[in-house]
């Protein structure tokens, strides 16, 4: 079994100079080994790692292709069973590797999987990007076991079980080489934001299980590249997410969703008006005219069917969050996930 646990940077020296050193002593299993594909940074990131880390694999890309096309020209040129996609502003625990590994070749269906994320700032708290295992709702929407929307969770154990779940975060992605393969890697038109869900859709469709190991952990920044308030990235969350929805549903659920999902994100985007955050709602705006620009050339699936995919709200966790306030945990809707 061979390993590659590849770190994509852009201009990221700080987080190396912090978390390289410990994701080496912490990673020492037979066969795996560390990659840093960097993203044409310009902060003598790839200096660093030439002087400190000869061990380290480097990889060099001469422009910043994103996180989606930076990873699928990397691992082009990487062999290896397993990719192990990490961000650079993650430290890992000790211990966090065997068990992803280890539950990856007991389950031969299983395609994917990540650790449990919690946040590098509040050691005791689900991150942000991922926490314990993604789900979406019904209208496309995603959340996470230990956050929904805004509300995350102190971890107090309450998720530590192993599960299938819809989507696996890409801070902390352990997937097979020969599926990020077979689905042609990340959808490089995403650019960043929302790509590791359309991943593990398509995994899906294809009948992979995508599961969360909490055996496992790691600690994430976040907002490492865009932070959480940015227009931009809102502009990415948006547009990305329409995009994923449009060549992912099949055609009975297709109009349907989509109109339900113009009149929530239009009240959303007037909420922001009213907010006097008119980046916002600009960001909002630009997301739906952009997709519609580039919808000709998206290509959809044409044999996509009503598969039952596990990891599914059955609602909307928009309208459950908001009757129910601050207040809504995973355990509270979890009999309602498929």
């Amino acid at each position: 079994m061979s390993l590659a646990i590849v770190i994509l940077n852009w201009n990221g020296k700080h987080f190396l100079e912090r978390f390289l050193p410990l994701l080496e002593k912490r990673s020492r299993i037979p066969g795996a080994f560390i990659v840093v594909a960097d993203n044409g940074s310009s902060d003598n990131s790839c200096e660093y790692v030439e002087e400190n880390h000869p061990g380290v694999l480097l990889v060099r890309m001469e422009s910043n292709f994103g996180f989606t096309g930076g990873y699928n020209r990397a691992l082009e040129s990487i062999e290896a069973d397993y990719f192990l996609l990490l961000n650079s502003d993650v430290e890992v625990s000790r211990g966090w590797l065997d068990p992803l590994v280890q539950a990856m070749n007991s389950n031969p269906k299983m395609g994917i999987c990540m650790p449990k994320i919690r946040s590098a700032y509040s050691m005791n708290t689900f991150e942000y990007a991922g926490a314990s295992g993604g789900f979406i709702d019904f209208f496309g929407y995603p959340f996470c076991r230990g956050r929904i929307l805004s509300r995350i969770e102190r971890d107090e154990g309450q998720y530590d079980q192993s599960m299938e779940i819809f989507w696996a975060s890409g801070a902390a992605m352990l997937i097979r080489s020969s599926l990020f393969r077979e689905l042609g890697g990340f959808d490089d038109s995403f650019f960043a934001h929302m790509e590791e869900i359309d991943l593990c859709w398509r995994a899906k469709q294809k009948g992979w299980q995508v599961w969360v190991i909490p055996e496992s952990m790691v600690y994430h920044v976040g907002g490492g590249t865009l932070p959480n308030n940015n227009p931009m990235k809102l502009f990415y969350n948006y547009r990305n997410n329409l995009v994923m929805l449009y060549k992912n549903l099949p055609e009975s659920r297709l109009y349907i969703t989509f109109i339900i999902r113009f009149l929530m994100d239009f009240a959303a985007s007037v909420i922001f008006l009213l907010q006097f955050k008119f980046n916002y709602f600009g960001a909002v705006i630009k997301a739906y005219a952009d997709f519609f620009r580039k919808k000709s050339g998206i290509k959809r699936d044409d044999l996509l069917v009503n598969r039952k995919l596990t990891g599914i709200y059955r609602g909307s966790i928009i309208l459950s969050y908001f009757l129910r306030g601050s207040r809504l945990r995973f355990f509270d809707i979890g009999a309602d996930i498929t």
